[in-house]
């Protein structure tokens, strides 16, 4: 009788870890059920911003301003897309992003918001001594949009 040695239990589960990861990698996860990211790449990224300085300004008949604009302006560059500005109530751009016509929204907004039903929320691109995190909402299930743009704030953390 010829004996087979079993593999330990380690080596089955490390296989097991890699199957699985193969299977994910080739699903196309995280996706976009709506081709948010895709639909921006090398075109037009939509975003609204609500009036709260100092994170976002709106003045009458100009272009939004602050650090958050700023952050939006970098990630459309990373992404080779132009920025298109909405501006309004956080209401109303929030339900503009539940509707889909815009693709994020900015305003001040901490990971504490309540929108965070209506909206994804980012991770905090930053992060104070005191007080909540600062996050972007997203469309909610545009997860590759959602990833990319965390994604963003880590390479701008390094820089």
């Amino acid at each position: 009788m010829v004996r087979i040695p079993r593999p330990d239990a380690g080596t089955g589960a490390i296989a097991c870890m890699l199957g699985v990861s193969v299977i994910i990698s080739g699903c196309g996860i995280p996706r976009d059920p709506e081709q948010s990211l895709e639909a921006a790449r090398g075109a037009e990224l939509s975003a609204g911003a609500v009036h709260n300085p100092p994170w976002v300004s709106v003045e009458d008949g100009e272009r939004p301003s602050g650090p958050e604009v700023d952050l939006i302006e970098e990630y459309a560059e990373r992404i080779g897309a132009q920025v298109a500005w909405s501006t309004g109530s956080e209401s109303g751009l929030v339900g503009r992003l539940h509707d889909r016509q815009l693709d994020v929204v900015i305003g001040g907004f901490d990971e504490h918001t309540v929108w965070d039903h209506h909206a994804a929320v980012t991770r905090p691109y930053e992060v104070p001594e005191e007080g909540p995190g600062r996050v972007v909402l997203i469309e909610l299930g545009e997860n590759a949009l959602l990833h990319d743009l965390e994604s963003h704030f880590i390479t701008r953390d390094d820089s």
